[in-house]
């Protein structure tokens, strides 16, 4: 009778990641996770000391696989660079509901208690300082814009991920885009976004 295959770390993580997809987070527990790999639940506390733990690292594997989401989206969709995070944020909540839920409203680690403190955040700072140049305002001035532009999106996604808002990508990116030209122009006096003008 030839050996089982030894139970590794990634072997548990994309079983979390495979159970979470289909039923939710809080389906996954040592049971769940020794039932898909066929195994007692010893293996998962050798590999971890306690499903705390455990879940810390899926965290980490979960917002790869949401990164690697937007790098996939952005090769398959023809769209404005500057709406390739807000509306890939949306499709994300659509089609990986149990994730986006994990990830972006029960686990969100952003704690505000000041708008600014967003940019607390690692990463958003940058991803505004990009949408800045994108967009060719001034930082300051696409960090407010940004801000903004992410309650509005995360308000479209929660709906989606939650079933109360249904239509494609092709609306989101005109709501995102009516969004933005009113922010500028109600800024500015003026914009031209059709082209990515402003």
């Amino acid at each position: 009778m030839p050996p089982k295959p030894k139970i590794t770390k990634d072997m548990i993580l994309n079983t979390v990641l495979e159970i979470t997809r289909k039923r939710g987070f809080e389906a996954v527990n040592a049971r769940s996770i020794a039932e898909k790999l066929q195994c007692s639940t010893r293996p998962i506390f050798t590999c971890y000391k306690n499903m705390e733990e455990l879940k810390t690292e899926f965290l980490d594997l979960a917002f790869e696989y949401y990164n690697q989401y937007v790098a996939n989206y952005s090769r398959s969709e023809s769209i404005m660079p500057y709406l390739l995070l807000p509306v890939s944020y949306i499709e994300f909540a659509k089609e990986e509901t149990n994730l986006f839920q994990l990830l972006f409203i029960s686990d969100m680690a952003l704690d505000m208690s000041e708008l600014n403190d967003f940019y607390k955040e690692i990463g958003n700072e940058e991803k505004a300082n990009a949408f800045s140049e994108m967009i060719g305002v001034q930082p300051e001035k696409g960090k407010r814009i940004f801000l903004d532009l992410f309650f509005y999106t995360h308000g479209i996604a929660v709906l989606s991920a939650t079933g109360k808002l249904t239509f494609d990508s092709s609306n989101s990116e005109k709501m995102l885009q009516n969004f933005l030209s009113a922010y500028v122009k109600n800024e500015s006096g003026k914009a031209d976004m059709q082209n990515g003008n402003f």
